[in-house]
C-alpha cells in the first residue's frame, strides 16, 4: 500500500517539477521573441503599439488562467486571478516611479524599451528568490503571517496618505558603491551599458539607470509579494502570476505613461487594497475570506479610485 502511494507521490512530483520546467521555457521563449524578433531594433514605442502588446499579454495570462482553471480546479484560478490583478495593479505605481527615473536621468525614448526589457528579466530572478524565500519562512515560521500582515498595513496606511511620489536616484546607495567601484562615461553611447576607450572599461549612463529600475523594482517586491502571499501560499501560483503582471510591464509602461499622472486617486485604492490583504492575513487563522471575495473587493477599490479620478480631475497646480 505504501509502494502505491509513494509511486503517487512521485508521479505528482514529476508532474510539479515538469511545470515549472515549462512555464521557465515558455517565458525564455517569450522574452526572446520580444528582444531578437518584435523589437531587435531600438526604435519609439508609440501608444498604438504598447497598447496591442499589452492586449497581447493580458489575453495570455488569461488563458494561463483557463489551464489552471481546468487542470487544478476553480479555487487555484481564483488564486491566481487574484494574485494577477492584485500584481498588475500594484505594478502601475512602478510605472510612475520608472517615469521619474527616465525623467530624471534624461533617458532617450529610443532606449527605455531596451532597460525595461533587463529590468524586468532582473525583476524575475530576484522574485523568484523573494518568493520562495517568503514561502519557506511562513511554513517555517507561522508567526510570520502576523509580521507581514502588518507590513502590509503599515505600507498602506503609509501609501494612503502619501501625497507626491518623489524619486532621488542620486542618494540610492548601491548607485554611489557602484559609481565608486567603476568609472562612468558622462554621455549615454547608443543601447550600450559599457564602452571601452583608451583600453578601458566604462559604464555609461544607461547602466546606471538599470540599476536604479532594478533596486526600486527590489523595493517595490518587499510590498508586493508579501501581498500575493496573503491571497495564497502555493509558489508556483504566486511566481506564474507575478511573472504576467510583470512581464507586460514594458508595454503597460509606453501604453500609460501619458495616463498616469490622471490617476492622482490610484494611490489610495492601493493603500486600501494593502491594508485589506495585510487583514485578510492577518486573520486567516481563525477566519479565512473566500478568494472570490478578496478578488471582488480588490476589482471594485481599483474601479473606485479609477471612477474618482475621472470624476474629479486634478487641479493644475499653479
Amino acid at each position: 500500500m505504501s509502494t502505491h502511494y509513494d509511486r503517487i507521490r512521485q508521479f505528482n512530483l514529476r508532474c510539479h517539477i515538469m511545470n515549472w520546467i515549462l512555464f521557465n521555457l515558455f517565458v525564455v521563449a517569450m522574452l526572446a521573441v520580444d528582444l531578437l524578433l518584435v523589437h531587435k531594433k531600438d526604435h519609439k514605442i508609440k501608444i498604438g503599439e504598447a497598447l496591442i502588446w499589452s492586449a497581447i499579454w493580458i489575453a495570455v495570462a488569461l488563458v494561463f488562467n483557463a489551464g489552471v482553471y481546468f487542470v487544478s480546479g476553480t479555487t487555484t484560478a481564483l488564486q491566481f486571478l487574484t494574485g494577477y490583478i492584485l500584481e498588475k495593479s500594484l505594478s502601475v505605481d512602478n510605472l510612475f516611479v520608472f517615469l521619474l527615473i527616465f525623467t530624471f536621468f534624461q533617458v532617450p525614448s529610443l532606449y527605455q524599451h531596451r532597460v525595461l526589457f533587463w529590468g524586468i528579466l532582473g525583476a524575475l530572478v530576484m522574485r523568484a528568490v523573494f518568493i520562495f524565500c517568503g514561502v519557506a519562512l511562513l511554513h517555517t515560521f507561522h508567526w510570520m503571517v502576523y509580521l507581514l500582515g502588518v507590513l502590509l498595513i503599515f505600507t498602506g496606511i503609509h501609501l494612503f496618505f502619501e501625497k507626491d511620489k518623489e524619486v532621488h536616484p542620486e542618494k540610492n546607495p548601491i548607485l554611489k558603491l557602484f559609481r565608486k567601484l567603476m568609472p562612468v562615461a558622462p554621455n549615454y553611447h547608443g543601447n550600450k551599458f559599457f564602452i571601452r576607450d583608451q583600453g578601458r572599461i566604462y559604464a555609461t549612463p544607461l547602466l546606471i539607470v538599470l540599476l536604479a529600475v532594478e533596486t526600486t523594482d527590489i523595493i517595490f517586491a518587499m510590498d508586493s509579494i508579501p501581498a500575493i502571499l496573503a491571497i495564497t501560499d502555493d509558489p508556483f501560483i504566486v511566481y506564474s502570476s507575478n511573472v504576467f503582471a510583470i512581464i507586460g510591464l514594458r508595454a503597460l509602461y509606453f501604453a500609460l505613461a501619458g495616463l498616469m499622472q490622471l490617476l492622482h486617486y490610484l494611490h489610495y485604492g492601493l493603500g486600501a487594497i494593502l491594508v485589506f490583504v495585510g487583514i485578510k492575513m492577518m486573520i486567516s487563522e481563525f477566519y479565512q475570506i473566500p478568494v472570490g471575495i478578496a478578488l471582488g473587493v480588490i476589482a471594485g477599490i481599483l474601479g473606485i479610485s479609477a471612477a474618482a479620478s475621472i470624476l474629479w480631475p486634478a487641479k493644475e497646480k499653479t
